[in-house]
């Protein structure tokens, strides 16, 4: 029993050693992100985005990488952008950018993986885009297409606003800041479930499951793993990320742990990529699109992230630039919580962030049509999110207040 409590303790000091190490990645990343999404406007970007073509690929592209890495967040501003007549090929380039070249999630990855991961995120992210891009006209699906811009011909995504913002007046005005803060909450709102939920799983794991578990799980993990068991640890990648529920901040962590355990470059970046192909996104893009487009886009995705961690790692090999853990050090070995940068930078941020809340809490109450989480997710998948949140708040607490008074 006693056993049982040091390893909860240590698991539940972990879960939050992870988020401090990461708080001020997140901060930064996520006001840039709210920055953006205040000075360019939707609207903007779907008269820019075409039918397809290289053009509207690299907008469709371009208008990610200064969009939100909320998963829900993408998936819904893909609907909007495909509704109002961009090409299948540029909404999925503008869902992959969005979740894979975006500045907040890189801050993340350096944190706990380490630059090669970085490059391996930013450079297999151009590759998804462009695997979705061949498969899309490799299959020609224009009849689903069809049916698919029928279904939503009716539907209304409340978005109105189509007046170019003043940048520089928002910038420099107590309102055009007030959006900024408003922004900035909406995508903490919309990701905290998911950072918690990863980040107290990421403790769980690091504390309770041994080695042996992830080299029965990942063939070849904690070995020089053969073309086969490199192909088999891709393959499974995305299989225990589909079952996970977490997003693509919050995966992060869990990415950290796998890597700590042996799994291959191949691995870790097959799970990091497949935020997109879990079991609450696929439940949401049947919503919007029907369950043949669904498991289309599915079939796309999973396609196209598993060869691209095969490429990446075979690239990274042939550069002699594949990472080792036993070089780089444990994840779970490093002291959380030292008196170094990040501290002071967690500091500082957090400091912003106070200002950033007291100006959302003071502004006018404005109606708000970015409800990503309650539009796209089922109350089935809803309910199972609360749940896995307060279970999670549980842990930690327990394992923060009542695991070292009993032990």
């Amino acid at each position: 029993m006693t056993g049982f409590l040091t390893q909860w303790h240590e698991a539940a000091i972990t879960s939050l050693g992870f988020f401090w190490m990461a708080l001020w990645a997140f901060v930064l990343g996520y006001l840039i992100s709210s920055l953006i999404q205040v000075l360019v406007s939707r609207e903007r970007m779907q008269r820019a985005m075409g039918r397809d073509g290289p053009r509207s690929m690299l907008l469709g592209t371009f208008f990610g990488f200064i969009s939100s890495s909320c998963s829900f967040a993408a998936l819904a501003t893909t609907r909007a952008l495909f509704q109002k007549g961009a090409g299948l090929a540029p909404s999925m380039a503008f869902l992959l950018s969005s979740t894979n070249l975006v500045v907040e999630l890189g801050f993340v990855i350096a944190i706990f993986l380490g630059w090669p991961f970085v490059v391996g995120e930013y450079v297999g992210g151009v590759m998804l885009i462009l695997f979705a891009w061949a498969f899309i006209r490799l299959t020609s699906p224009d009849r689903l297409i069809a049916r698919v811009r029928e279904r939503l011909g009716g539907e209304d995504d409340g978005d109105d606003d189509d007046t170019p913002p003043d940048w520089r007046r928002r910038l420099t005005s107590r309102e055009g800041w007030e959006r900024i803060a408003r922004t900035y909450v909406m995508e903490w709102q919309m990701v905290w479930k998911d950072v918690l939920i990863g980040f107290s799983v990421a403790g769980i794991i690091a504390a309770f499951v041994p080695r042996s578990f992830f080299q029965a799980l990942f063939p070849g993990a904690g070995t020089e793993a053969g073309a086969l068991e490199l192909v088999a640890q891709a393959v499974i990648g995305p299989v225990a990320a589909f079952f996970t529920f977490i997003g693509s901040m919050g995966n992060i962590p869990l990415a950290a742990v796998l890597f700590d355990n042996g799994v291959s470059f191949a691995g870790v970046m097959a799970f990091i990529f497949s935020d997109l192909v879990v079991l609450p996104v696929l439940r949401i893009n049947a919503r919007y699109y029907g369950w043949k487009m669904a498991f289309y886009l599915l079939a796309a995705l999973l396609s196209g992230l598993v060869l691209t961690a095969l490429l990446l790692h075979l690239g990274m090999d042939v550069l002699g630039a594949l990472p080792d853990a036993s070089v780089t050090g444990r994840i779970t070995e490093r002291e959380f919580f030292a008196l170094n940068y990040g501290f002071f930078l967690n500091l500082a941020f957090l400091a912003m962030s106070v200002v950033l809340i007291w100006l959302w809490w003071r502004a006018p109450a404005e109606e708000c049509h970015h409800h990503h989480h309650a539009e796209g997710s089922p109350s089935l998948g809803a309910r199972a999110l609360q749940g896995l949140v307060a279970l999670s708040l549980a842990w930690l607490a327990g394992g923060l207040l009542l695991a070292p008074l009993i032990g």
